[in-house]
């Protein structure tokens, strides 16, 4: 069963849902930059766990709120739906760029957090990249590269649509996983590439500054930080033990067979390692 929710931030309202009985608050925090939210295949499987809030990031319907698209506003959001939806103090649940997202909140809103769990994230530093960028090219034909170089030409020159940046995804999306043969298909999505490209500019502004570099060696040892990551991912698992380095007491767990979405690949493994975690914090 699920409730939906709305927020109230700068700009605008965010749209969320509460779903699951578990004993503990979570608030999820999905990838992108500017995706719509799929983290719908996830949070059915913490409902024993956790009571799940997740919501729709700004810059895509339901939520209205637009601009700025920077990390700031994006912790200041978080910020907004744990003080609103889960009493002021909640778990925190992110993937990929949700996962960098978490970062910023465990190095600026500590005293929010109960716990964070940061599945196969972007890390704490941008030159990871390149690398990401190449596994996801892996085994690609000569012309679904072009078609790739050529949309990111359109995008880096503002002049993309939406359409054709979801086009390059769907190609890319079997490497997301250990076994892309197997892949499950693409969910729908829609992605708004302005609020992208601004919070894309945003990290990377911060990352050259190094505020995570400097902020997280500070997270309360209190504070319960585990990661999990898919060894078979293509965001290189360094980006996982770097931004866990920073941490002293993090935790971090590396699942085999398992790529990106760890939880669409071991479903067992994945809430396994997540259940044992918050039920010995």
């Amino acid at each position: 069963m699920s409730e939906t929710l709305t927020m109230a931030v700068d700009g605008g309202e965010l749209t969320g849902w509460r779903e699951g009985g578990g004993p503990r608050t979570a608030v999820m925090l999905h990838g992108g930059p500017a995706l719509s939210d799929y983290l719908d295949s996830f949070t059915p499987l913490l409902g024993e766990t956790f009571t799940t809030v997740r919501f729709q990031q700004r810059g895509l319907a339901p939520s209205t709120a637009g601009e700025p698209y920077t990390v700031e506003t994006a912790v200041a959001d978080a910020a907004a739906v744990i003080d609103q939806a889960a009493g002021g103090r909640a778990w925190i649940i992110g993937h990929s760029w949700g996962g960098h997202l978490a970062l910023h909140l465990l190095a600026t809103q500590a005293g929010r957090l109960e716990g964070a769990i940061i599945v196969d994230p972007l890390g704490f530093d941008v030159g990871v990249v390149p690398d990401f960028g190449a596994n996801m090219q892996r085994g690609l034909s000569d012309e679904q590269q072009a078609r790739i170089a050529e949309i990111d030409a359109l995008e880096q020159a503002g002049e993309a649509s939406e359409a054709e940046s979801l086009e390059s995804l769907r190609i890319v999306w079997p490497n997301y996983f250990a076994d892309p043969a197997s892949a499950p298909p693409m969910p729908p999505m829609d992605i708004n590439l302005q609020a992208h490209m601004g919070i894309w500019a945003s990290l990377t502004e911060h990352c050259s500054g190094g505020t995570l570099t400097r902020g997280l060696p500070s997270v309360p040892p209190s504070l319960p930080v585990l990661f999990v990551h898919g060894a078979q991912s293509p965001m290189p698992v360094r980006t996982t033990t770097g931004s866990a380095a920073l941490i002293p007491h993090a935790r971090v767990e590396v699942l085999e067979g398992c790529g990106h979405f760890p939880w669409l690949e071991d479903e067992r493994a994945t809430v396994d390692v997540i259940r044992a975690f918050a039920e010995a914090a």
